[in-house]
C-alpha cells in the first residue's frame, strides 16, 4: 500500500487461539474467585474478583452513565493491563493474551476479529 508516495508496510494478525470470557457483573470470569461478605450492618455482598474488579475512581460519580455503553458506571468493573487498566462494560468480552495477561474487548470487535474453534484446550 502506497501513502503519502510511501510504501506503508502492511501485517497480517497470527492466528492464535485464545480464551475469552463474556463478563457482565462482578464474579463472571471464572478466575474471579468471589465470595460472600457480611458486613458489620449485617448486609451482604460479594468480594471483588481477582481479574475484574470493581470500577471505581475517586474522581468519578458512579451514577454518571458510561459513554460507550450508557450504563451506570456502578455497574462496571475494572481490570488492570500490561498497558496500565481498563474499564470493563457490562457485555464486553475478557480476553487471556499469549502470556497470560488479560483486558477487555468490545462485542462489536470481538464478533470481528475472534470466530469459535472447535478445539478444547486442556488446562494443565
Amino acid at each position: 500500500m502506497v501513502k503519502g508516495g510511501k510504501e506503508v508496510p502492511r501485517f497480517r494478525k497470527r492466528p492464535v487461539i485464545i480464551e475469552a470470557h463474556q463478563w457482565f457483573k462482578n464474579g463472571d470470569h471464572p478466575q474471579d474467585a468471589c465470595y460472600p461478605i457480611t458486613s458489620d450492618e449485617g448486609t451482604g455482598f460479594m468480594s471483588e474478583g481477582k481479574i475484574v474488579r470493581y470500577y471505581r475512581t475517586p474522581d468519578g460519580d458512579g451514577d454518571r452513565l458510561c459513554e460507550h455503553c450508557n450504563i451506570r458506571m456502578h455497574n462496571h468493573g475494572w481490570i488492570d493491563t500490561l498497558e496500565g487498566g481498563h474499564i470493563v462494560c457490562p457485555g464486553d468480552y475478557v480476553i487471556t493474551g499469549v502470556v497470560g495477561e488479560h483486558y477487555p474487548i468490545k462485542l462489536a470487535i470481538f464478533a470481528k476479529t475472534y470466530e469459535p474453534v472447535d478445539t478444547v484446550i486442556a488446562e494443565s
